[in-house]
Parts: C-alpha cells; structure tokens; sequence
C-alpha cells in the first residue's frame, strides 16, 4: 500500500485527497488536495466556482499526533471573493474557520477540557493555554445544541461569581433537562434582557414559570413587555434561606465589631474562630463546634436570638409542607423577625412579605433551582480547577461545553468517511 493511500485512511478526513507525505525528524506532514471543484465562504458559505486568486504560500493544520511525532497537514488554497464578506481564504472541511488545527484535533481538546484542568492538556498535546482556551470557544460556538432555547417551558436563571472583584456571569438552564442554555457576562436586568432577545418574543410567551432568587433585576427584566409576561415567578427558597443566613452573618460581625472594642481581645479572636459553628446546619457541627454553640446559646443575646431565627427559617422548607402550612409558617417568621428589633432581619421580613407570592408559587408548584445550584456548584468546581479565567468569556466558554446541551463525539467515535 501506498503512504498516500494509507494517510489517507489513517486521517480519514472529509473532502480531500492525500498528494505527499514527508517524513521529518519531529513530525510528519501530509500534502492533501480538496476534492470539491466549488469553494465556499469561511463565513457565510457562499458557494461559487470562480476563484478570486491563489494565496502564494501553503496553509497549514496541526492534525491528532501519530505517535510522537506531530502530525500536520498541509494545503494550497484559493481565494474567493464573497459578495457579503470580500476576498476571503476558502473554507476547509476538516477544520473550523480561522483555525489552524483539524476539527477531530479540536473535538479531542474540547473533550479533554471537561474532566482535566488546563495544565494537564497543554502537557498532552503539547500546546499553550490561550490557544486551549480559544479552542474551547469555537468548539463551544459550533457544538451547542442550535435548538437548546425551542421547548423551553421552565427556566431557571442565577449568576455565579467567575472571578473575585464583583464579576459575574447571567447563566439560564432548563428545569426539563437540567442543562445551561444560555450566559453572559453581568448579573444586572440589562443582561437578562440579552438573553429574552435572542429568545423572542413567541418562545418566552411559551415560558409557564421561571425560578429565580429575591433580587429585583431578574423579575424585573423577566416582566417587560415582549418577556415572560405570562410566567409565574418562583422564588427559590434556597435563596430564601441563604437570606436568612446573611442576615444572620451581618448580626454577627456586629456583635464582633463591639467585642473588639474591649480591653480584652483574646475574647473577640475567640469569638471569630465560632462562625462557621453559627453558618453551618446543626447535624454538620464537628464536636468543638457543637460546644462553642451551647455557650453561644448559654450567653443568649442578639447573637443567639438571630441564630434561632435562621434555623426557624431553615426548617420552614427543611421539610415536604403544604403551600398552605408554609404560608403560616412565614407569616410567623416574618412576625417574629419584626418584632426582634434586629435590622438585617427587619429588612429580611420585609423582602419575604413582598416576595410572598412567589415564594409560595414555588412551593405549590414544586419549581426551584435545585438543579441550577447543582450545577453552579459544578461551575465553581470548573472554575477551581482552572485556577481563574482571564477573561468572562473563557469562562462561559469552559462552562457550556461542559454543562451545556453539546455532544462530544470524538475522532474515533464518529462513522468513517472512507471505506477501510
């Protein structure tokens, strides 16, 4: 058998037939020849048969490694002049535009980057951070489901932090499938309205609920004219908790601020040390923790009366209650927290009693964001193991093709083009 018939199999890519094969100490490069007579924009796909000229030197693609030996392949192309886009290179089969690597090259790094972090595959197959990043985008850009935002009937939105410094990311999953669907940089109601833009009008009239935590931006954007008007808004009670949390956090560091300002400051370091006591559940406490919580609970005040509200709040959706017990059940917290004087929780009663209904709403329907947070908890994973993003979309780019609706079907594991 020939060495260009063999590569030719070997490679088994699409549209091209193999001319040369040269040897070389470090790799192998392989000549291939387009078989089809029409060129086509990189761009928009224009087909035509008139060439606008030849470029003067080769153009190249790293291609899967035979071995250790980089393998790379090698064509001269022609230009076209598309009426939309100008002179342009004309469009290969077997790669992605403007990338100088083969698809089945870049299906393979788009797959590595879901289980292994940054550092393990530029080892692998040996290339540089940036250019595995922007792999990632164009394998993000052409794999995504194009349907992901048909049939979406119940939504989910949250932001997730994806970088220190306030920087946020917009991200809606479907509640049906349990996938990310849609991001974007920022967390503010502008940003929500991206993504009601590229829905359109007719598909978000189809959305029947949307699931969302207690900020004003994303109920805001959600209610515009041309929006899901007609959805029913749901607040998830996992946020409804972690408000509660936070309010029982700002109570704390008050009490601190004031232990700090006596003359004994062994008792303030101590009391820092028993937070993670106050924030955590009770059946999490380690032993010292559970400890530090009986003298909490021993000296009484502010502190343990905020605690006591937190877990009042806790065991409101803790467990499996009825629409209607859970109503009683907040009336009265939102009571309780009134009348303790403490201001993060008179803030907090006040945003429960105005978000009521849809607090409710939630329940009865059964729609949260459960499934969202257990994929923002995977966004963080990616996110640590990454070791930071230099820019918002690297990351939204590693997030969906890891947690969007996309398919990687690796080299080996796509039909054959040519007959073996």
């Amino acid at each position: 058998m020939r060495a260009t018939t063999a590569f030719k199999r070997l490679m088994d890519l699409p549209g091209v037939t193999v001319s040369d094969v040269d040897f070389q100490p470090a790799r192998v490069v392989v000549t291939v020849k387009l078989s089809s007579r029409k060129l086509h924009c990189p761009e928009c796909g224009f087909l035509t048969k008139a060439r606008y000229d030849t470029r003067p030197v080769s153009s190249s693609w790293r291609h899967l490694d035979l071995g250790r030996w980089r393998l790379e392949v090698q064509a001269d192309l022609r230009r076209i002049a598309c009426p939309v886009h100008g002179a342009r290179t004309e469009g290969v089969p077997f790669a992605r535009p403007g990338s100088r690597f083969t698809a089945d090259f870049e299906d393979l790094v788009g797959w590595l980057a879901t289980t292994m972090d940054k550092t393990a595959v530029c080892r692998l197959v040996r290339i540089d951070w940036d250019t595995t990043g922007r792999i990632i985008e164009r394998v993000m850009a052409t794999g995504l489901d194009p349907k992901r935002l048909d049939n979406l009937f119940v939504a989910g939105a949250d932001e997730v932090s994806w970088r220190k410094g306030h920087s946020y990311l917009t991200l809606v999953s479907n509640n049906d499938t349990g996938r990310f669907v849609w991001g974007k940089e920022g967390k503010d109601t502008a940003t929500l309205d991206c993504f009601f833009d590229e829905l359109g009008e007719k598909r978000s009239a189809a959305i029947t609920a949307m699931s969302m935590d207690m900020g004003p931006a994303f109920e805001k954007s959600a209610r515009k004219p041309g929006h899901a008007t007609k959805a029913v808004i749901c607040f998830d009670p996992f946020h409804v908790v972690q408000a509660g949390t936070q309010a029982l956090e700002k109570v704390r560091r008050g009490v601190w601020q004031d232990l700090r300002k006596l003359p004994d400051q062994d008792v303030a370091r101590r009391f820092k040390g028993a937070r993670w006591c106050l924030l955590k559940n009770p059946g999490d406490l380690t032993d010292d923790q559970a400890a530090t919580l009986r003298k909490i609970k021993r000296r009484g005040g502010d502190l343990w009366r905020a605690y006591a509200l937190k877990e009042a709040l806790r065991a409101i959706f803790a467990d499996d209650l009825s629409e209607d017990d859970v109503a009683i059940l907040l009336d009265r917290f939102c009571s309780r927290a009134q009348r303790s004087g403490m201001k993060p929780f008179v803030t907090l009663a006040k945003t429960i009693r105005k978000r009521r209904e849809g607090i409710l709403a939630a329940v009865r329907l059964g729609v949260n964001n459960a499934r969202h947070e257990g994929l923002n908890r995977r966004v963080r994973l990616i996110i640590n193991r990454a070791y930071g993003f230099h820019s918002a979309n690297a990351a939204l780019a590693l997030i969906m093709v890891t947690l969007g609706p996309i398919e990687h079907v690796l080299p080996h594991e796509r039909r054959p083009t040519t007959d073996p």
